[in-house]
């Protein structure tokens, strides 16, 4: 028996890369699986539904149940479709794991209006629309005494975590990613749904388009493929069982076989006064307030 036995999930993104080893890893752990796609491109133009379907194909060849589907996540209409289309197919929705995301990368003073509005509107947009109609659903089987075992598992980046450089517009939206899942967690607890977020760091085809890409893109012969996208489907696996029902409002990061649980702001340092500050005083008192900064984050990976 697997570990996701009876359970529905709705994996958005699911045609290729990190998308694609999640619905697949999900399914083989017994859950039922709505394959969601629109098919475009890297950048987010055009659509095609083989990518959604061919992942279909092989969930079934394995054994397991699933259907496709081609809403764009970023509308409120085909967000609220494709949490429908889940409940009708396999009668429930236990488990949505948000993972769709597009890539238009330039420096901020090279940056279109539309730039921003698409990478926006894909990753955030994108997360909160299935998340409010798949809410609602739990909100609405709780309130009816119903038993609900609802699992939100966001994609963040250590983009957003930390910052890079030609990303304000991915970075300010994982950043709302993993923020709004703290929320998340805090709104939905008493109805029996968890949310958590992952930062996953994996080859894919967005990050093939990132400088320095070079390093994980090759595969060594018979050495474990610290880059696989197949890494991160496990601890997703894992926030979606019963046994992590005590788990909410958490970001991790996850790479090859390292899966890091993050803190999130923290004080760095302090200054007290007990009155007003003035400006020359704050410059006087500088070195006091950053005396125990980190000199430097370290980058930790791709995303």
């Amino acid at each position: 028996m697997g570990t996701l036995d009876g359970k529905v999930a709705i994996v958005t993104g699911a045609g290729r890369g990190v998308g694609r080893e999640e619905a697949r890893l999900l399914a083989s752990e017994g859950a039922k699986v709505l394959v969601n796609d629109l098919g475009g491109s890297a950048e987010g133009e055009g659509i095609d539904a083989s990518p959604a379907q061919q992942v279909v194909d092989e969930i079934k060849a394995a054994g397991g149940e699933a259907a496709a589907n081609g809403d764009n996540v970023a509308d409120w209409t085909g967000a609220q479709k494709m949490v429908e289309q889940a409940i009708d197919t396999f009668g429930d929705l236990n488990i949505l794991v948000n993972n769709a995301g597009i890539l238009r990368d330039k420096m901020s003073f090279n940056m279109d209006e539309s730039d921003w509005d698409a990478v926006i509107n894909v990753h955030l947009k994108g997360h909160f629309a299935p998340t409010r109609h798949a809410a609602v659903y739990w909100r609405e089987r709780s309130k009816a005494g119903q038993p609900v075992t609802g699992r939100i598992i966001n994609t963040a980046s250590e983009s957003g975590l930390f910052g890079n450089a030609g990303q304000a517009n991915y970075a300010a939206a994982k950043a709302g990613i993993a923020s709004m899942t703290i929320v998340l967690g805090r709104e939905l607890s008493r109805y029996g749904v968890t949310a958590n977020c992952i930062a996953p760091r994996a080859r894919t085809r967005l990050t093939a388009t990132v400088a320095g890409s070079d390093d994980f893109m090759t595969v060594e012969e018979g050495k474990f493929d610290e880059w696989d996208p197949a890494n991160i489907a496990p601890l997703v696996g894992f926030l979606a069982t019963d046994d992590a029902a005590d788990i909410t409002g958490q970001v991790f990061v996850v790479w090859a076989d390292h899966v890091y649980l993050m803190k999130g702001w923290s004080l760095a340092g302090e200054l007290d006064k007990g009155d007003r500050w003035t400006v020359s005083e704050l410059v006087a008192q500088k070195a006091k307030l950053f005396a125990d900064r980190d000199p430097g984050v370290p980058r930790m990976g791709w995303t």
